[in-house]
């Protein structure tokens, strides 16, 4: 079995060393903070740079792309691969991978979509070299059976991951939302709780139909204009108001509206709005 480094002992990087100590890897780990592996089946190295001599790939899932920088050995890593799991920006990612490229470093830049490590329920994505990918496409299999390789572009799963963000926290941000105006018409958190999962569960079937008229560039708008959206977000937003509340999201919303309908998309469906 191939040996595995891991850099870095969060959470996350005790999740991914246990993966592979539990496929049967040699698994070397370092941690800024001493201590941290001494209960894992694992080797824990004194220096990152002797973690990183231990094995050909080497994991690193820290806090975020400084620290990234600041625990990696150039000199360690040069001839070896590296697997960057510490998420960040598209940019980042191709920055780091830039930055490998200039030391001999093979770079693979990953997201755990879901943070779980292992099984058939973590889902991983990968970008950067397909040769990287191809050469530890099996050892990495240690971490879930669901990873994806995305292309030869290392910023490509950060781009995913962030835009699978950009969903996951507005959607957030509008459920949150949602209740602090239920609570300010004396609707209680009970009450509106299960009302709010049946609108909530309308998104799935929408995410389907943006993917198809964005893909076929036509945006009919015989179930729901952009216009009648428009009127429904000024009765949202004047009951926001009305009540004190935080209109700036809505707001926002209702000024892409608007930018559709002077730009004569009024007629278009809302899905109109997932395209520039």
């Amino acid at each position: 079995m191939t040996p595995v480094t891991v850099l870095g002992l969060g959470p996350m990087g005790r999740a991914l060393a246990t993966a592979f100590a539990a496929a049967s890897h040699p698994t070397t780990v370092w941690n800024r903070t001493p201590g941290k592996g001494d209960d894992l089946d694992a080797t824990v190295a004194d220096t990152a740079a002797d973690a990183i001599a231990a094995s050909p790939l080497t994991i690193v899932c820290v806090l975020d792309h400084e620290a990234v920088r600041s625990v990696l050995d150039a000199d360690a890593l040069t001839g070896r691969a590296l697997v960057n799991l510490t998420g960040g920006s598209p940019q980042q990612a191709r920055e780091m991978a830039a930055w490998a490229a200039g030391h001999g470093i093979g770079y693979l830049d990953g997201v755990l979509l879901n943070g779980i490590v292992g099984g058939p329920e973590a889902a991983l994505l990968f970008s950067g070299p397909y040769d990287v990918y191809q050469a530890h496409r099996i050892t990495l299999a240690a971490l879930g059976e669901n990873g994806t390789y995305l292309g030869e572009d290392p910023g490509r799963a950060a781009g995913f991951n962030v835009s699978l963000l950009d969903l996951f926290w507005t959607s957030m941000s509008g459920v949150v939302h949602a209740f602090r105006l239920g609570a300010a018409e004396n609707i209680a958190a009970t009450e509106f709780a299960g009302y709010a999962k049946v609108m909530a569960g309308l998104l799935p079937e929408l995410i389907d139909v943006v993917a198809e008229h964005v893909t076929a560039n036509h945006f009919p708008g015989d179930a729901s204009t952009i216009a009648s959206a428009a009127a429904i977000l000024d009765d949202v937003i004047t009951t926001v108001q009305a009540n004190g509340l935080d209109d700036s999201v809505l707001s926002a919303v209702r000024s892409a509206v608007r930018q559709a309908i002077d730009a004569g998309h009024g007629s278009a469906g809302f899905t109109r709005l997932a395209v520039p």
